[in-house]
């Protein structure tokens, strides 16, 4: 039997396995990533081996400390706003949220910020890394819809309105070889502060307050199921690592490496959707 073919056939092995590891434990602790997305045609990040598709995104960091990269930050989403904002739930959502429905889940905590397990009906949702359809003020925190602050961009940015590019992670869009040192960045409208993506960047904490809830949450459960996300980033790599060290059964979807190979008991090396079709 050849390499390939004996591969295949493991895969294909896990994958009939998925539904007997969901059917014998009572409680899952559930945590998304970005191959939750794709299909709703949402880049993600990473490849199959966890490394970077592409430049790693900006930094808390840079973003507060230089106009010149919120300038350039703001441009891309306006461009990018325009079909994220549309992006509507695949099969992956749908099935995650039949499993609430179906009494099965402790808490999905995911690592995206687009809101679309919400969007197919989940409720036990903790969006760990904040949501993309809203702006923070970093002075008076007041928060505003991510839609209104697209008017403003448009309204101070009239000659961006026709630009298109290709979409990347997140909300964002590949406008390389543009000026950006005259676009106009709105401030908060209440205090005049700087406004932020309600979202958490690199080099910034994820708020301590999600981080309680989730490992409660995974305390209470009987075993972890990890649906599109190589667990690269630490902040959700500890939720598996938890899980681990208090002898919880982890079941993984994700095409290629996750950072948690060596924690699993089950993994599924198939499209989430393929995955969750039993669902």
């Amino acid at each position: 039997m050849s390499g390939l073919l004996l591969q295949a056939l493991e895969i294909q092995t896990n994958a009939t396995a998925l539904p007997e590891f969901v059917a014998a434990h009572r409680r899952l602790f559930v945590l998304t990533g970005a191959g939750c997305s794709t299909d709703s045609g949402i880049p993600d990040y990473r490849d199959a081996n966890g490394g970077w598709k592409r430049p790693q995104p900006v930094t808390y960091q840079a973003f507060v400390g230089e106009l010149a990269t919120r300038q350039r930050y703001w441009a891309r989403s306006l461009v990018g706003w325009r079909r994220f904002g549309r992006a509507q739930p695949n099969a992956t959502h749908h099935a995650l949220a039949r499993l609430e429905q179906r009494g099965k889940l402790a808490l999905l905590l995911t690592q995206n910020v687009d809101r679309l397990h919400q969007a197919a009906g989940s409720e036990n949702v903790v969006d760990l890394h904040g949501r993309l359809d809203q702006v923070r003020c970093l002075g008076c925190e007041r928060r505003m819809l991510r839609t209104d602050f697209q008017t403003a961009l448009l309204r101070l940015n009239p000659a961006w309105a026709d630009l298109d590019a290709a979409d990347a992670p997140d909300g964002d869009a590949d406008l390389d070889g543009q000026d950006f040192s005259h676009f106009q960045v709105p401030p908060c409208p209440h205090c005049a502060g700087l406004l932020k993506p309600d979202v958490v960047f690199f080099g910034e904490n994820v708020p301590r307050e999600r981080v309680d809830v989730g490992m409660q949450a995974l305390h209470d459960a009987d075993a972890m199921l990890v649906v599109g996300s190589s667990l690269m980033v630490y902040s959700g790599y500890r939720f598996a690592n938890a899980a681990a060290l208090a002898g919880k059964p982890i079941a993984a979807v994700n095409i290629g490496s996750t950072r948690a190979d060596h924690l699993l008991s089950l993994k599924v090396e198939q499209s989430c959707a393929q995955a969750l079709a039993f669902l």
